[in-house]
């Protein structure tokens, strides 16, 4: 896997991964930015989004659960120094569908947490305290 991080201008970076995809990453205007892309530590947290995310929708197809909408909100907590590392990151998935098994989702979020999602693993090897929890609605 590889990735290219190109300067653009101030604290302006163009981002473009491996597979050809790009993303602008820029800071606040306190830190000489101009607000106009994501921050690099919000950008961790996007793809421990989207690791955990992928992981539990693939699961929920594999068992024929009827998902027609997956929203994963994620609070986290820095420490007040330098670094300013995460110390808390906490994920909660709202799955929505049509009679979806309880047990079904809640073994989904487990795995991805437990054996499947290499950045929620990873954070947690880190000293990340890590959590999950999931709500169910139903359409």
């Amino acid at each position: 896997m590889k990735a290219t991080i190109k300067w653009v201008d101030g604290v302006m970076f163009l981002g473009e991964s491996g597979s050809g995809h790009s993303a602008v990453m820029d800071g606040a205007e306190s830190q000489g930015g101009r607000n106009m892309g994501i921050r690099p530590m919000e950008m961790l947290l996007l793809g421990l989004g989207g690791c955990a995310s992928f992981d539990v929708m693939s699961m929920l197809k594999k068992s024929r659960q009827q998902v027609t909408d997956c929203r994963t909100e994620i609070e986290a907590e820095r420490v007040d120094a330098v670094p300013a590392v995460f110390s808390k990151i906490h994920l909660h998935f709202l799955v929505s569908g049509a009679a979806l098994k309880e047990s079904q989702v809640k073994r989904a979020v487990e795995l991805s947490a437990e054996k499947y999602c290499s950045a929620s693993i990873m954070m947690e090897a880190a000293g990340v305290e890590m959590s999950h929890s999931y709500e169910l609605i139903e359409t």
